[in-house]
């Protein structure tokens, strides 16, 4: 004998239902302080400061990049 049942209910029905914790008003607290946070760092960060985060490649860099994937181009070559 095969018996299918089928339960509608939200998510917060469903927490409701097993018991489990509403978490909701943590999640958006913890979310108001973080983009409390974020505000704050963008506001301390100048231009320069936030592309030198974001694009941590440099020029200066960038030969020695070369060198490595040229490296690992001619160990796949070799083989």
């Amino acid at each position: 004998m095969k018996v299918n049942i089928t339960v509608d209910c939200t998510p917060e029905e469903a927490r409701a239902f097993m018991g489990l914790p509403n978490v909701a008003p943590i999640q958006d607290a913890a979310m108001k302080q973080m983009q409390i946070q974020m505000e704050k760092a963008a506001q301390s960060m100048d231009v320069d400061t936030i592309m030198k985060v974001l694009f941590p490649i440099r020029p200066e860099n960038l030969a020695d990049m070369q060198k490595a994937f040229w490296a690992q181009f001619t160990k796949a070559s070799d083989t």
